[in-house]
């Protein structure tokens, strides 16, 4: 019989893990910038055990490296003001992502909610930056991640 739980991933907000995960991202992030040239000298950086980090190292990464090639959709709260939606996807196909859907509910209260399902793979700003930036966009109220898919 297949295991159901395998291969099943979650989305999890970073302060609710384990130190010693938050420190295996760490070390594979001084790692990945040249901090440091061995494990050994990354993970005494970050006094995390070299058994500790070997057995998250393969199981833990930032969402944007996964989201990398791949369509995500996110929805978007913005105020009802001319050229809000407009900004956004500018934003968007700035950094090379490839626009799929775009969904905007009836504006109510001044707010309108809109869904972006877009790909990822030829875009040359990662995820994370991307949506950094658009959260500091005037009019912008809160940016999700929905959901990525292949």
């Amino acid at each position: 019989m297949a295991d159901l739980n395998k291969d099943r991933y979650y989305l999890v907000q970073e302060d609710i893990l384990p130190e010693a995960i938050k420190k295996t991202i760490r070390v594979k992030e001084i790692l990945k910038l040249g901090q440091a040239k061995t494990i050994n000298e990354a993970v005494d950086m970050m006094d995390l055990s070299r058994s500790a980090y070997y057995k998250y190292k393969d199981f833990v990464f930032p969402f944007y490296e996964i989201a990398q090639g791949k369509i995500v959709l996110i929805s978007i709260a913005i105020s009802n003001e001319s050229g809000m939606l407009s900004s956004i996807l500018k934003a968007i196909a700035e950094a090379k992502g490839s626009i799929l859907t775009i969904n905007q509910d009836i504006p109510m209260q001044g707010i309108a909610n809109v869904s972006i399902s877009f790909e990822t793979k030829d875009m040359t700003t990662n995820l994370e930056d991307l949506l950094r930036y658009i959260r500091t966009l005037r009019g912008v109220i809160k940016v999700d991640i929905v959901g990525q898919g292949q």
